[in-house]
């Protein structure tokens, strides 16, 4: 019995030692002065080229560039360190070279750790981010400037105008193709080569006088052949032996 209870007794202090040692290399599993060593190389190393042999050796092949930082004890890749140059030159543009910097916090988490350091430089304050993976590889560096409540109010007004000023003038631009629809049909029949055929003028009215003198005539015509029956009726001539011309009402009418 003594001896189950001594064994197990040293299973739990093996499994107690086992967790102890994970927690602990979980909390401090990164040698976090010699990642520091590692970022400050850079920033001396970015600091000290000028900006046309900086921009000259981030045109050397990947094998160059490996091969070198290899050299120099560095877990940096050719493609990363691209990128950090872009951002120390995108950097320095906005806040000027760097005076003094301090490590201040590092960031632990599942995917590696990153250290933090504040700078002052000529024009604003910043702070300056080295991301490190699982197996301290270097893989980013972030360049962030603090800007001033003024600053990011002036930043915020200019982004608005100019997104104003986008959407207007991209308005008027489409107003104006809409104005010349009307052109459209013009520049159809111009290149079709059709001709526009005249308009035909509208006849112009019959006056109504000669239908009024034509229907005046129809009347005489019919009088005249009344009498003409009559004078024939009356003399017992024939109507080919006379020819009535004209019919004029007499004021003194005998007929009656």
């Amino acid at each position: 019995m003594k001896k189950k209870i001594s064994l197990l007794g040293l299973v739990l202090i093996l499994v107690l030692s086992l967790v102890g040692c994970g927690s602990d290399k979980d909390e401090a599993g990164y040698n976090e002065e010699v990642l520091k060593q590692q970022a400050e190389f850079i920033i001396s190393m970015l600091e000290g080229v000028p900006q046309e042999e900086l921009a000259a050796l981030t045109e050397q092949p990947d094998m160059v560039l490996d091969i070198t930082f290899l050299n120099y004890g560095l877990r940096l890749g050719a493609s990363e360190f691209r990128d950090m140059a872009n951002a120390w030159t995108a950097g320095m543009e906005e806040c000027g070279e760097i005076e003094s910097y301090e490590w201040t916090e590092s960031k632990v988490t599942s995917d590696g750790i990153t250290l933090v350091a504040n700078f002052e430089a000529k024009l604003r304050s910043g702070t300056l981010e080295f991301a490190f993976n699982q197996k301290t590889d270097m893989e980013s560096m972030t360049f962030n400037a603090n800007y001033g409540l003024s600053e990011i109010l002036t930043k915020a007004a200019l982004n608005t105008l100019l997104g104003m000023g986008t959407v207007f003038v991209v308005l008027i631009f489409i107003a104006f193709i809409i104005s010349l629809f009307g052109f459209i049909p013009a520049l159809e029949k111009k290149f079709s080569g059709k001709k526009e055929e005249p308009k035909k003028e509208a006849p112009a009215p019959v006056a109504a006088a000669p239908v009024a003198a034509a229907k005046a005539a129809t009347d005489d015509t019919e009088l005249i052949a009344v009498i003409s029956a009559a004078i024939a009726a009356a003399t017992g001539a024939s109507t080919d032996g006379f020819v009535v011309r004209s019919i004029k009402r007499r004021k003194t009418n005998r007929w009656n």
